[in-house]
This record gives structure tokens, C-alpha cells and sequence, in this order.
């Protein structure tokens, strides 16, 4: 006879396994990439993640999180967005990038990496130092974009040729090769925040008249082409993501004349990524301006994600200004996006996937070195 007094555990979305191709990942609550500005910016280790990031990283995936992503990793040295940024296109960096990710699958969460390029917004100082930008003579570099315009406060880019655009298409495909040795199991472009490929996704910072100009199928033709070489090397099994700003806040603004990308882009943007492989879009918004005024609230970017997922099917990821565990766990549950990604929130607090989880009573994983006393008992 069944015990009477027994409690049924509750039944959270939050933390059910997601499946994507053939990758489990544990539950919804993911580690957003975050720069930490940390690495060496000179001599054999530049661009090399070092002991602080294996802590950062790893704490996370003892924290609870299900999936761990590293920070925007520039696929060559000039893609950084500051000289103390992270890299993977040599054997120190990929080496060092290998502790890492076996310390995240210890914990049992899935290491990810975003690969990225700065563009216009690269060779910029530490934020907490202003994000200037560093002169070549400081350990900067010259610059690039689709056009010759300048960020607010930086320097006028030098504007790509097609031989220089074939030429990142092959470094985008040779850093995921890269990420692959090293053991990462989810390589995602980042498409998003003003970098190099938002701005050719963007009216706002894609001026040419070339074929990777113009009308949206122009300035769509570099993203994609980063992503059918990265899901060429990318094996069938492991999932592709795409992180895309899903608008510029430009166009919401009524007093503001400018064109910029918007939500039906997104939409569009995501059926042609989905058509080539990519298996979930991480759904930002934001950085191509300086002046946007954007109306940050709790889940002010949630709308976004729940769109791409209802007109295209593709699954979504929600980030920004996700605090709460409820919060969190109405976001999965109402169908809103298939996944959380927590930024800020995992600095003030590595373990909160584990508190969130008591927070919805369900059962938490803790490391058994922390479980048997921090745990319920």
C-alpha cells in the first residue's frame, strides 16, 4: 500500500531537460556569455582563458546551470573586443579552452562557446575603465566593418573587401573546428549587440552597395554564410546557436528618422537560419546605436524570443533582466521561449539555479561535496 503521507514532488519546467539533436541539456537555466576582460593581451597566452575563468565558468555548472557558455570568443586576434578579451585560433588558447569544458561536464552541465567578431566596436579598453578605444601604440588594432562608420567615440573602421569577408567566413569556421577539440558541445555565432554581423544584418550599419548591402537578402548574405561554415564543421549531433539582436529600438522610437533591424527581420533572419541548421536563436536586442532608447523592465525581451518561436517553430532563448525563479519558470512553462539565459544575475549569485529549484521545490543536484550539507534534509 502506497504511503499516504508521501509528497508527490512538483513538476518543473524550469528544470526539464531540453533536447537538441542529440544533446541533452540537464534543464533551462543557462549561463549567458559574459566578458570578464581577464585575459593576457600580450605574449604566448594572449587570448587564453586562465585560472580565473575556469573558476568563473566551472562555479556556474557546480551552481546548477544547465548549460555554461564561455564569453565572446574572437575567432582571430583582431575580432576581440578588447586586447584582454578571450580567442580561439591557436593551439595555447584551444588547449587551455580544454580544462575548462571537462570541468563544466564534471559538474554535468553543457560547456558552450559564442564565437564572435567585435567589428566596429573592437580594440575598446575594459568598461569599468571607460571602453575607450586603445590605440595600436596601447595593444589596440586597426578596425573593421561592412562600412566606414564609426561607433560613437571610436574609430572609423576600415571597410571590408570581399576577399577580407571570404577570408573571417573561413577564421568563423576554423575557431569552431577549434571549439570542437577542446570539447564544447554547443558553438554559438554571435549575430547580436552592434559586433561585426549585426552590422551587416542592420540598415543602421551596413551601407554598402555590394552584394552584402541593400535589401535584406544583401545584408543577410555574410551571417549566413558564417553559419552554413560553422554547421559544416560542426558535427550533425551538436546543436548551432544564433544570438541576434531581435531590434535595433530604433524604429520603436517615433521621433527617431533612422532605418534600423527590426522584429520582422528577426523573423525572417531566423526562418533562413533555421533552413541551414541552426537549432536554437539566443534572443537579445540592442547595441548597433548608442542613443536607443531601450525600455529595459523585467523580461522586457521575452516578447521577442516567443515571437520567433510561434511564426517559425525554431526554439528560442530569453535573456534580459531575468531575476526570479518564477519569473523564470513561467517564461518555460507558458511556452514563451524553450530556455533562460541568466547574465548578472549568475555573478551576484553562482548557486542560483539551485536556490531557484527550492524556490519551486523541486530537486536540486547539488555537488556532493556541498549537497550533504546545504541540501534538504
Amino acid at each position: 500500500m502506497a504511503d499516504v503521507d508521501a509528497k508527490e514532488p512538483n513538476v518543473s519546467s524550469l528544470f526539464t531537460p531540453l533536447t537538441l539533436r542529440s544533446l541533452t541539456i540537464p534543464n533551462r537555466v543557462w549561463m549567458a556569455p559574459m566578458c570578464m576582460y581577464s585575459a593576457s593581451m600580450e605574449g604566448p597566452d594572449v587570448g587564453a582563458p586562465t585560472d580565473f575563468h575556469l573558476t568563473h565558468l566551472a562555479s556556474r555548472a557546480a551552481g546548477g546551470a544547465g548549460l555554461v557558455m564561455a564569453e565572446a570568443t574572437g575567432v582571430r586576434a583582431d575580432g576581440r573586443i578588447s586586447p584582454w578579451d578571450l580567442g580561439l585560433w591557436n593551439d595555447r588558447q584551444q588547449e587551455a579552452f580544454s580544462r575548462i569544458t571537462a570541468a563544466i561536464r564534471a559538474h554535468g552541465a553543457v560547456p558552450a562557446v559564442q564565437l564572435a567578431h567585435a567589428g566596429r566596436k573592437a580594440a575598446t579598453d575594459r568598461p569599468w575603465l571607460g571602453g575607450r578605444g586603445v590605440a595600436e601604440s596601447e595593444g589596440g588594432w586597426e578596425t573593421v566593418a561592412p562600412s566606414a562608420w564609426a561607433f560613437e567615440g571610436l574609430p572609423v573602421p576600415h571597410e571590408l573587401t570581399v576577399e577580407e569577408i571570404d577570408g573571417l567566413v573561413a577564421d568563423f569556421a576554423a575557431s569552431a573546428e577549434r571549439a570542437l577539440a577542446a570539447g564544447f558541445q554547443v558553438a554559438e555565432v554571435h549575430g547580436a549587440h552592434g559586433y561585426l554581423i549585426d552590422s551587416f544584418l542592420s540598415p543602421a550599419g551596413n551601407r554598402r552597395t555590394d552584394e552584402y548591402g541593400g535589401d535584406l537578402e544583401g545584408r543577410m548574405r555574410f551571417p549566413l554564410r558564417v553559419v552554413e561554415a560553422v554547421r559544416r564543421v560542426w558535427p550533425e549531433e551538436l546543436p548551432v546557436f544564433f544570438r541576434v539582436s531581435a531590434t535595433d529600438w530604433i524604429e520603436e522610437n517615433p521621433e527617431d528618422t533612422r532605418t534600423g533591424w527590426t522584429g520582422d527581420d528577426t523573423v525572417r533572419l531566423a526562418k533562413e537560419l533555421q533552413a541551414r541548421g541552426v537549432d536554437l536563436l539566443d534572443v537579445s536586442s540592442g547595441g548597433m546605436v548608442h542613443d536607443a532608447r531601450i525600455p529595459a523592465a523585467p523580461g522586457y525581451q521575452v516578447p521577442f524570443a516567443t515571437r520567433v518561436r510561434q511564426e517559425t517553430g525554431l526554439p528560442t532563448a530569453a535573456v534580459g533582466l531575468i531575476t526570479d525563479p518564477r519569473q523564470a519558470e513561467e517564461i518555460i512553462s507558458s511556452g514563451a521561449a524553450d530556455a533562460t539565459m541568466l547574465g548578472r544575475e549568475l555573478l551576484r549569485d553562482p548557486y542560483w539555479a539551485h536556490r531557484a529549484a527550492d524556490a519551486l521545490d523541486v530537486s536540486s543536484d547539488w555537488p556532493v561535496q556541498y549537497g550533504y550539507a546545504v541540501g534538504r534534509r
